[in-house]
């Protein structure tokens, strides 16, 4: 099962992906420990989220801004295949 730490404001994507089969934590309670999802969730309506300039992962970020929760899925069975 994919890991994927979703920003808190996307309540309806977090839901949407728990729906879907995810594993889905929240973003902020994890910004620590983000190399151990394999994809992260932000709203992108700031670049620099949870104010870390040096922040990793090993996965991919996605940007949801103007994305369904169906957008997002799409982009992460794409990308986490």
């Amino acid at each position: 099962m994919k890991r994927v730490a979703v920003e808190k404001s996307l309540s309806n994507i977090k839901s949407y992906l728990k729906e879907q089969g995810f594993t889905v934590e929240n973003l902020e309670k994890n910004k620590d420990n983000l190399k151990s999802f394999d994809a992260v969730v932000v709203s992108g309506q700031n670049s620099n989220f949870l104010g870390m300039h040096d922040t990793s992962t090993k996965g991919t970020v996605i940007y949801a801004r103007g994305l369904t929760p169906e957008d997002v899925h799409r982009q992460l069975e794409n990308t986490l295949k």
